[in-house]
């Protein structure tokens, strides 16, 4: 008897089924390791830190990179994460024509408040980083 196994969606399929009304206008979800996988609804707290981060890095920036929020990035053909906030390469046109690919992410931050665990190890494994980091944000 065979094994069960997932089947893993590309972008092109994820997008087809935003398309046809099989994925919700208004549903949350991402695309990661070609498994679409349901956003948690964005509370207060993680709210204000990702309005808190935009700030920083939005004054900072000085025409050094483009301030993104909860965009998509294409990272390969079976995963496109929305990260909560990124610090892309500037783009003459603010990314229209596709969505940022790793090379134009100077820096990426997902804010974990209720899901920091599965955030942790989910999207890490994405990033092909050596190590995790060692601690967030908190109050």
């Amino acid at each position: 008897m065979l094994a069960p196994t997932k089947h893993r969606f590309n972008v092109k399929e994820y997008y087809r089924m935003a398309e046809t009304g099989v994925l919700r206008p208004d549903a949350r979800v991402e695309l990661l390791n070609g498994e679409i996988i349901d956003m948690s609804p964005i509370g207060p707290f993680h709210g204000g830190v990702t309005n808190y981060l935009i700030e920083i890095f939005t004054a900072a920036s000085k025409g050094r990179w483009m301030t993104s929020v909860q965009n998509p990035v294409r990272l390969d053909d079976h995963s496109e994460p929305q990260p909560d906030l990124v610090l892309l390469k500037p783009s003459p046109d603010f990314y229209r024509r596709q969505h940022p690919q790793p090379t134009d992410v100077y820096l990426l931050i997902e804010v974990s408040d209720s899901s920091l665990a599965s955030d942790r190890e989910a999207n890490f494994r994405l990033t092909g980083a050596r190590e995790l980091p060692k601690s967030g944000l908190s109050t």
